[in-house]
């Protein structure tokens, strides 16, 4: 058994089809299928049932894909952080959520090159959960995101806590409200943006989180049933507080949020930094609420630190003294 193999068991079991794993792998056709045979022998087992189209793996195949992909995943994890450990790259690429860009984000990269002239940076939009995998292929090196992760290569930290607005159409009637309570807007409809829910009912409205990854819209005014877990964040915040909103609406993304408030079409929830999006058709308005907030956070890997980023915390502490925002200084672990 050799990686050759298991790549092309790999490939086939994906793609269902040999022509398609051999075009995917670089591979002929019948040099696919004797590597693919010759696993099949090493281990005397059938994993591919090859009477079917497209192509079935067979119950030990569907056990053996299971296993060995999250160890080949690993595999590749470790021969590109090795690469990384034994040569750095000068570029420092930096994920972020669309929420983030539009809080302090410029400005701190802005500090960074002031402070490091010759430092170059690439910033992708992209999910707080495809962060993950982004860290470990050396996609990006370091994430802004919204959710707290619990994952074996990952490390992260806790920059700060965001406080949530309303946000409503400027012809509502609630529109000059300046302290808004989550009950007094459980009569309108609420509009849902994440794409990511929370994990267990059980996470508390101080963690709630305001990923922004896009998709296709997919509206709906359905609420679960009362016995299911609420782990849509803006439902679960209103449910900390025995409430549920009349009417619900799913879009794909913060944006087409902010396009159907402005619309007049309902309201939403959105983290303190987006209130200058669309401000002369939107009212955003202060919840009284103090501990209903959207944190931050910061993800890198636990074995690879960036050269650079160290650097980079010391930009965003300085904005953050500079706009007096309280935070609590950290460092990753493997940073000298």
């Amino acid at each position: 058994m050799d990686l050759k193999q298991l790549n092309a068991f790999i490939a086939v079991a994906d793609l269902r089809s040999f022509s398609a794993a051999a075009t995917k792998t670089g591979l002929s056709q019948p040099s696919l299928s004797r590597l693919l045979k010759q696993l099949e022998t090493d281990m005397g087992v059938v994993l591919i049932d090859r009477y079917h189209r497209p192509l079935h793996l067979t119950e030990a195949g569907a056990f053996f894909y299971d296993k060995i992909s999250t160890i080949l995943t690993e595999i590749d994890t470790v021969t590109s952080m090795t690469q990384r450990l034994s040569a750095p790259s000068s570029v420092l690429n930096i994920g972020f959520v669309p929420s983030v860009l539009y809080g302090l984000l410029p400005e701190i990269i802005a500090t960074l090159k002031q402070s490091n002239p010759d430092i170059e940076v690439n910033l992708k939009d992209i999910s707080s959960y495809q962060q993950m995998d982004a860290l470990k292929s050396g996609e990006i090196d370091i994430g802004f995101g919204r959710f707290a992760h619990q994952d074996a290569w990952i490390q992260q930290i806790l920059l700060r806590h965001e406080r949530y607005v309303v946000a409503l159409p400027k012809a509502h009637p609630l529109a000059h409200v300046r302290e808004q309570r989550l009950i007094d807007l459980a009569n309108n409809r609420l509009i849902l943006y994440h794409q990511t829910h929370l994990p267990v009912l059980t996470t508390t409205a101080s963690t709630l989180t305001a990923d922004t990854g896009s998709s296709t819209v997919n509206a709906n005014s359905e609420q679960p049933p009362l016995n299911e877990p609420i782990t849509e964040p803006l439902l679960h915040l209103f449910a900390q507080y025995g409430i549920s909103p009349f009417m619900t609406t799913t879009v794909s993304d913060l944006q087409v949020a902010l396009g159907l408030v402005a619309a007049g079409e309902g309201i939403t929830l959105v983290p303190a930094s987006l209130q200058t999006v669309r401000t002369e058709q939107i009212s955003y308005q202060r919840l009284v609420h103090e501990n209903v907030t959207s944190p931050i956070f910061l993800h890198t890997l636990k074995d690879f630190v960036h050269p650079k980023i160290p650097d980079l915390l010391v930009a965003i502490y300085h904005v953050y003294e500079q706009r007096g925002i309280t935070y609590r200084q950290q460092k990753f672990v493997s940073e000298p």
